[in-house]
């Protein structure tokens, strides 16, 4: 029996640890039935359509976009530029609708959560989810960090999405969201207690008359028991339904749930998503009284149109640099003003050998102007801490900024490289390096970069630069006006990627891209100490590199950089770049257009109801399969015909397998993860059209890794309490001792062990407690992340986790009650033993 016991307990233990079975709103449209992420772009949609015809109505504008179920983030992106007379950017909506979708579907992931999907009658737990999400959302917001906001409102939005459909609520008859869910004050009455019989069983398929009378007459509200487990339940009780249910097939039979047209009641489907989608507006109208429009468009991703932020080396062999570095600052912030074009936004985080900060933050030209004229020569000329301001401001920066750094010296932390490319890539922002060599002698101002940098950490600067998809610039005072313009190019609005590579050959390499007709202002970048080059047109005609004005476009030099702006003629088709080159260089072709590509990896949740996802925070493993989240914004039909993985430095490519989970998103899947750095290239038609071609490329790269790291999956810690957070590290390849290393964006105190050994293909298990400092505000989201290097950095990496600080005096852990797990036990024991 003791064996039995101990089985019992082991199954139990693996049940808990596997991915949840619980159904929802579902994944993957079909059958004419509304997805979790169909319903949140729809109330996306819905509200900022309503938001910006307020706005028109208030200013006498006329506003004429009808607000339907046929929205699309087009139109309302162009009803709302009209309200606002000002080109808002489609690109940024379209990522902020995506990131809100991501952390939606995530919340799948939640094991046996009871109160995350609305189970079992959890209504308390359910709305306490609901109410610590939109605190966190809020107190987000008001940081400015929309990233973490988004993170939890689709958290947020799912659990109250699933209440419509696992709860009776349409079958009462309701006509109106339950607004009782989104406030904390307001009492949860007329629940069904736990004796009260809610439910009798099905005939046979048919449980459209299952809900007792008395139960729909005097307004009980009730929601699906649900076990992968146990056919038990409490007596009379309504079950969830499905497949997977095993509490369905006890008494009372069949089930409640409403989540696709097959579902039990699935006849009550439409109602239930269109209650949801108001339910999601009506939360989304709560954020916006409290927060503001201003601040709610940025959490829309609409007012955004570009931030220019500046992290400023302010040691003392920068004295020679720093005045036409203020002087060139100067003139880009004057030449945006009053423009379409005028960030919304500025950030200054200097550093020098001695620290980093504070970040400044203002939407005032003017005083950031003032702030960057503050700035003076401090501290030694020692390697200065550059990447400790440049994380601060990844941190800081709202998502899809563009970061420039101007140093000359090497850096003083770089065990935050790490750290640095897991913020850029999960904030999609472009970091760009100007190395100066910061000579005053007229002899040397046009010299190359002076080599006070290692060749080290030029290679690290290039190397996060690559990563985020922005360049590597070596100039002097001489060539820093030049710079401008590239600094120019990088905050225009609208820019995408169509080609990104780097080499470091010592052949001719030929290289092509596809133009379409949405592309304007395209211009190609070689960055590299002796790249020789020729541009094709697609009609043939040809520019050589060091023809300043040609057929083709203009050249403009600036250090080890070419900027061949093409001209506006006869641009679309296939253009070709011969490049030859004895040392490393870099090719990258933007231009402007509504047409973009979001990429993110995800993680693939078998459950009962089929495949649910959610983002990926840590690296893929090198060699296995992964997929992929790929959504094409600005673009109201495209075909999709090659989603590739191809290696930034190398020849090897991975084509991905597609599948549409709606009119411009796609779910990627590929059979393996390059060895080397990648991007996710995109190839497709525009408009369904055969002969309108166009690529696409993420700008941020990705790596895989032999190391696998996983952490618990908590979400709530309360402030100046330790949280601990156990994970595991594995390899498959190298053993000895790894490398620790974990940090949050906030700064809080973190203590973890500073290594772990490991057998060669085996695993070690560590922990790391967290303490958020006692007057941190409730709502504050956190970032954790982990790290895991290999011995001799031979490889690494990392997993984040996302946590709120909450004051609640009761910290939900998401998994069922312990005595279900005691019901478990005795099941096991009671039929086995």
């Amino acid at each position: 029996m003791v064996l039995l016991v101990v089985v019992a307990v082991f199954l139990l233990r693996g049940a808990l640890f596997q991915p949840s079975q619980t159904e929802a709103f579902k994944i993957f449209p079909a059958d004419g039935s509304l997805t979790h992420q169909q319903i949140t772009e729809a109330a996306f949609l819905r509200k900022m359509a309503e938001v910006c015809r307020d706005v028109s109505a208030a200013r006498g504008l006329d506003f004429t976009l009808p607000i339907n179920n046929k929205l699309t983030a087009t139109a309302v992106q162009r009803a709302c530029s009209d309200s606002y007379s000002v080109l808002l950017k489609i690109s940024t909506f379209s990522l902020a609708i995506s990131q809100t979708s991501l952390s939606n579907a995530a919340v799948d992931k939640k094991q046996f959560s009871t109160a995350h999907h609305f189970d079992n009658e959890d209504f308390k737990n359910g709305r306490d989810l609901i109410t610590r999400g939109i605190a966190a959302v809020k107190v987000s917001v008001k940081q400015g960090r929309y990233l973490s906001a988004r993170s939890s409102l689709g958290a947020t939005c799912h659990t109250l999405q699933d209440f419509y459909s696992h709860s009776n609520w349409v079958e009462l008859g309701s006509s109106a969201p339950f607004s009782t869910l989104i406030q904390p004050k307001l009492p949860l009455n007329n629940l069904a207690g736990p004796n009260t019989k809610t439910c009798k069983s099905c005939v046979g398929k048919d449980c459209s008359d299952n809900i007792l009378q008395e139960v729909l007459q005097q307004k009980i509200l009730t929601s699906g028991y649900f076990s992968l487990l146990l056919p038990i339940k409490p007596e009379g009780k309504c079950s969830h339904g499905g497949f997977f249910d095993r509490t369905s097939n006890s008494d009372p039979t069949g089930g409640i749930n409403k989540d696709d047209i097959s579902s039990s009641h699935g006849f009550l489907h439409q109602r239930a998503a269109e209650m949801a989608i108001n339910a999601t507006m009506e939360l989304l109208e709560d954020i916006r009284l409290d927060t503001g429009n201003v601040a709610f468009l940025r959490l829309m991703g609409l007012s955004q149109i570009s931030v220019l932020a500046i992290v400023f080396d302010n040691t003392s062999s920068m004295s020679n640099y720093i005045a036409e570095a203020k002087r060139v600052t100067f003139s880009i912030i004057d030449s945006r003003r009053g423009t379409s074009e005028e960030p919304s936004e500025y950030i200054l985080v200097p550093f020098n050998d001695q620290g980093y900060g504070p970040l400044i933050k203002t939407e005032n030209a003017d005083t950031f102007k003032g702030q960057i004229n503050s700035l003076s020569a401090s501290g030694g000329s020692n390697p200065g801490m550059c990447l400790s301001g440049l994380l601060l401001t990844l941190t800081q920066a709202p998502p899809s900024s563009d970061i420039f750094v101007f140093t000359d010296s090497s850096v003083k932390d770089s065990e935050l490289k790490s750290a640095v490319e897991a913020m850029t890539q999960s904030t999609k922002s472009t970091v760009t390096f100007l190395l100066t060599n910061s000579v005053s002698s007229r002899s040397q101002q046009n010299s190359s970069l002076s080599r006070t940098v290692s060749q080290s950490d030029i290679q690290l600067y290039r190397d996060l630069a690559h990563i985020s998809g922005g360049q590597t610039i070596e100039v002097t005072n001489s060539t820093l006006s030049q710079a401008a313009a590239v600094i120019m190019d990088a905050i225009t609005p609208g820019l995408v990627t169509v080609l990104y590579v780097e080499r470091s050959p010592v052949i001719v390499e030929n290289f092509s891209f596809v133009l379409d007709p949405s592309l304007s202002n395209v211009t190609v970048y070689v960055t590299g100490d002796s790249p020789v080059f020729t541009l094709y047109s697609p009609t043939g005609v040809s520019q050589s590199g060091s023809m300043a004005d040609g057929p083709l476009g203009s050249i403009l030099t600036v250090g080890n950089l070419k900027r061949l702006k093409i001209s506006s003629v006869n641009q679309i088709g296939e253009w070709k770049i011969s490049i030859s080159s004895t040392s490393s260089f870099t090719l990258k072709v933007i231009g402007q257009s509504s047409v973009d590509v979001l990429v993110y990896f995800v993680e693939i949740i078998e459950g009962g109801h089929g495949d649910s996802w959610g983002q990926s925070f840590t690296r893929p493993f090198i060699g296995q399969n992964a997929t992929l989240f790929v959504s094409v914004t600005g673009g109201n039909s495209v075909t999709v015909t090659d989603v590739l993985l191809v290696e930034t430095s190398g020849s090897d490519v991975v084509n991905g397998n597609i599948k549409a989970v709606g009119a411009t998103d796609f779910l990627v899947n590929v059979d393996r993860i390059p060895k080397g750095a990648f991007v996710v290239q995109l190839k497709g038609l525009l408009n369904d059209s055969s002969t309108s071609r166009f690529q696409r490329q993420s700008p941020t790269q990705y790596k895989g890794s032999r190391i696998t790291i996983t952490a618990q999956s908590q979400s709530i810690t309360q402030p100046g309490v330790p949280f601990s957070l156990n994970f595991t590290v594995t390899s498959n390849t190298t053993g000895g001792n790894y490398t620790i290393r974990a940090r949050t964006d906030l700064g809080f105190g973190v203590s973890f062990p500073r290594s772990l050994n490991l057998e060669a293909g085996g695993s070690a298990q560590g922990n790391v407690t967290m303490i958020a400092p006692s007057n941190t505000e409730s709502g504050t989201d956190v970032t954790l992340t982990i790290e895991a290097e290999a011995p001799g950095s031979t490889d690494l990496n990392y997993v984040m986790v996302k946590l709120t600080v909450s004051t609640a005096n009761t910290i939900f852990r998401g998994f069922y009650s312990l005595s279900t797990c005691l019901s478990f036990s005795w099941f096991f024991v009671s039929h086995f033993v």
